[in-house]
């Protein structure tokens, strides 16, 4: 009798393939289980990096490459992502623990690690009914990825042998070149909106603050929540983007992904939670991250914009993968219409004030 497939993965799409035999030959004997036959399912969400269940039967272990085709040299960096995961779990358990990375592109295509697999629930379009009996249970994510990522902001990184991961100093002037830099090369049309938001970024950069960690891609479809409790999280996901800087930079990629009934179209457009007026609102998770960090959130509204900017070169940087038949996978084609709405999201943030 066969076992249920697990309801969080799929089977893998058929241009994300790898060579199974190739994998199994690597890992074998090299964590426990692994001398036993392997089954692979993909698990479907998410819209850049790949990843795998590896199905040992007895084990499980989770492999990650970055995309098909061509990419950013700094982006989906596995080796920067096993590197933080081999040890960031020993001070923050909500890091999911990295085992093997590869670099021989012979196994599947691409550099890649394995680490751990954890168990949870990530909400992406709708509040699971496994939630149901939490009226609150919007409100107690919300609460629940405010704190985590203010003790993830905590960590000592010196300790854990994590301070050559970047250089603070001048992260956010980095940012703001870097982005524009990835959107003159993603871009398949101006936008006036984007020449005026990068503007506005470069004559409205804040003092720095001080420097922590950074996920570089915080928000709720990266974050894996117990299923007993949706005021608990299991696992934070994607670190291939961690980095040292500015920590209020998270806060802002928050702020960025975070939709609400009542937002604009051009917001509610990037959505990639459930639309519930249940969640906190912005302002609201601005109050308790400072109340839970003891960080100065008086410039919030620029790492906001800069997220927002940043929203829409993401986006475009998937599209055009899409477009250019890097990639096969029919979702990418509504990005297109998201990439100018995020844009002028971004520029209204930075209006307003």
């Amino acid at each position: 009798m066969t076992s249920p497939q697990p309801s969080d993965t799929i089977s893998v799409r058929a241009d994300e393939r790898f060579d199974e035999r190739a994998v199994q030959a690597f890992l074998r004997g090299k964590l426990p289980g692994t001398e036993n036959p392997m089954t692979v399912r993909q698990f479907g969400g998410g819209a850049a990096n790949l990843t795998y269940l590896l199905d040992y039967g007895s084990n499980e272990y989770v492999l990650r490459r970055p995309p098909l085709g061509p990419v950013a040299p700094s982006a989906h960096d596995m080796a920067r992502e096993s590197k933080v995961l081999l040890r960031l779990w020993k001070s923050f358990p909500l890091a999911p623990r990295a085992y093997l990375f590869s670099d021989d592109e012979s196994i599947v295509g691409a550099p890649f690690f394995v680490m751990e697999r954890r168990q949870g629930i990530v909400v992406r379009n709708t509040v699971p009914a496994v939630y149901d009996a939490w009226n609150d249970a919007p409100a107690r994510m919300s609460i629940a990825l405010v704190e985590a990522l203010s003790e993830l902001h905590a960590v000592d990184y010196e300790s854990i042998g994590l301070g050559d991961l970047g250089r603070p100093s001048g992260f956010i002037r980095r940012q703001i070149e870097g982005w524009w830099r990835r959107w003159q090369a993603a871009k398949l049309e101006d936008l006036p909106a984007m020449d005026a938001v990068y503007d506005w970024l470069r004559s409205n950069e804040p003092p720095e603050s001080a420097h922590s960690l950074v996920h570089n891609d915080y928000k709720l479809d990266n974050v894996m929540l117990a299923s007993e409790d949706p005021g608990r999280i299991a696992a934070v996901f994607d670190w291939d983007m961690c980095t040292l800087g500015d920590p209020l930079s998270d806060v802002g990629a928050l702020l960025a992904w975070w939709c609400l009934p009542d937002d604009p179209p051009h917001f509610r457009t990037m959505a990639m939670m459930p639309l519930d007026d249940r969640f906190l609102r912005r302002e609201e998770l601005i109050a308790h991250y400072a109340q839970h960090s003891g960080r100065d959130l008086s410039a919030i509204h620029f790492y906001h914009s800069l997220s927002l900017f940043r929203v829409t070169v993401i986006i475009a940087q998937i599209y055009v993968r899409y477009v250019r038949g890097q990639t096969q996978d029919k979702r990418f084609a509504a990005f297109g219409p998201r990439i100018p709405a995020a844009a002028q999201a971004a520029l209204e943030v930075a209006q307003r004030h």
